[in-house]
């Protein structure tokens, strides 16, 4: 497979809860006051993500995997996921609150949806002031038989929430009730899932002034209780890695770039994505280099042996699979 950093034309999502910074503070193509997911890498069915540069400009993800396997993706990932890209790769604009919701675990998506289940991180970008997330449940012995009773008078007292800033990171396990707030942008690395199950939306109505559907049934059977909530405790060094997720799903880092740097990735076995969080940063993978801004999103392909960064002030998210972790899932299962 031809190795150079691979750009996909974002997929923007309108949403009832959507504003519009991702068009005015990440620079992405619409004009809408309502947008409130960019799909930056995606192989959802009918979000197939298209290749905007290089050589494979034009071609969807699906496609790269089908004509290049492991080459793309790693020989261990082709092995567990075959021609499934296991990723999906977000960016999210809350101009109101998201709805109370939570997702199935494998187990759960296999046997209602066929499906992979949904465990997820944020990394907060940008947050207005007091803005704030819901991150499970408030009391930890409460019975999820609750969900089928939120209402605006108990949602605060049911509810976990957390104040956040930016540069925070919050891990989210499927089975967490969960919901960004108003006013936050976020990353989000996902599995490749759309399963959500909606416990409250806050007593909101569509354009037609219908209620959106609720899913309090599934989602009492798919809620687990955290003794965390998730956020990640890392020091920030320039020119340095720090962790901020490392599960058996997708391991994300970040890096701030301040000047000249070259990684190694010829034993990693995996694709890498790289996320611009903050500022701009050049990326040159084989003979080939890009510039990813604020709100870019690259690809660089599993044969790619190392890589290349340029920058005075950026902060990026490496994400990628790391074949020992799911291996320890596997032989856990």
């Amino acid at each position: 497979m031809k190795v150079y950093p691979i750009k996909f034309n974002p997929i923007l999502k309108e949403k009832i809860w959507g504003g519009n910074k991702l068009g005015n503070l990440l620079g992405k193509d619409t004009n809408k006051e309502n947008v409130g997911e960019s799909w930056e890498i995606s192989d959802v069915n009918g979000n197939i993500s298209e290749v905007s540069n290089g050589v494979y400009k034009g071609a969807n993800l699906k496609s790269l995997i089908e004509n290049h396997e492991a080459a793309l993706l790693g020989a261990e990932n082709f092995a567990n996921f075959g021609y499934n890209f296991p990723l999906l790769i977000k960016f999210l604009d809350a101009k109101t609150d998201l709805s109370v919701q939570v997702h199935p675990d494998n187990a759960m998506a296999k046997k209602h949806h066929n499906s992979f289940g949904k465990t997820e991180m944020w990394y907060i970008m940008d947050s207005d002031e007091n803005a704030d997330i819901v991150l499970g449940l408030k009391d930890k012995t409460t019975n999820p038989e609750v969900l089928h009773h939120i209402n605006a008078n108990n949602v605060d007292a049911v509810f976990n929430r957390e104040e956040v800033q930016k540069g925070d990171s919050f891990f989210i396990p499927a089975g967490k009730i969960h919901a960004i707030g108003a006013g936050v942008l976020a990353a989000e690395i996902q599995q490749t899932s759309d399963i959500t199950y909606r416990v409250y939306d806050w007593d909101r109505t569509d354009a037609s002034g219908q209620k959106r559907e609720l899913h309090t049934q599934l989602a009492e059977q798919a809620t687990k209780q955290f003794d965390s909530n998730g956020k990640a405790a890392y020091n920030l060094q320039p020119n340095a890695s720090a962790s901020l997720v490392s599960c058996e799903y997708f391991t994300t880092n970040i890096l701030d770039i301040t000047n000249h740097q070259l990684k190694d990735y010829s034993n990693l076995d995996s694709f890498v994505i790289f996320m611009c969080v903050e500022g701009e940063a050049s990326i040159t993978a084989g003979l080939h280099t890009e510039t990813i801004k604020m709100g870019e999103t690259i690809l660089i392909p599993a044969n790619t042996k190392e890589v290349a960064f340029s920058a005075t002030n950026a902060k990026l998210l490496e994400v990628y699979v790391d074949k020992g972790l799911v291996q320890n899932m596997q032989q856990a299962s």
